[in-house]
């Protein structure tokens, strides 16, 4: 797993970026798959349809991030600060979310099967549609 630096990932969000204003036109899509993100600022940031595949995000704060369509498919969010995130549509298929903050989160529709969500906090997140298959609760 790779450790990224913050200049680093600024620059994969800055390309992520214009490539969502673009509509794939320039830029490039956000691609984390294995990389270590543990304790970043990711917050308020659009990482619309990000791929976070097998990503280390443990204790990370994604707080307000837009993460529509993002793929978070076995990732580490142990502890993470996910507050007022929008979590529409994603797939979190077999992440590990224990103990980490969801509150008022939007998962509408989000594809959470076989997740771990043990000890989360889920005040006021909506769950509507949500894929809780096998999950851990």
């Amino acid at each position: 797993m790779k450790k990224i630096t913050e200049e680093e990932l600024k620059t994969i969000i800055e390309q992520h970026n214009l490539w969502l204003d673009s509509d794939g036109e320039k830029g490039k899509r956000a691609n984390l798959t294995d990389m270590d993100l543990s304790y970043m600022d990711l917050s308020i940031m659009n990482l619309t349809r990000a791929d976070f595949t097998n990503a280390n995000l443990s204790h990370a704060n994604l707080r307000c991030a837009n993460l529509y369509r993002a793929i978070l498919r076995r990732a580490d969010l142990t502890r993470a600060d996910l507050t007022n995130v929008n979590l529409y549509h994603a797939n979190l298929t077999g992440v590990d979310l224990s103990r980490a903050n969801l509150s008022r989160a939007d998962l509408t529709d989000a594809n959470l099967s076989g997740a771990n969500l043990t000890n989360v906090n889920l005040y006021h997140a909506n769950l509507t549609g949500a894929d809780l298959t096998d999950t851990i609760l």
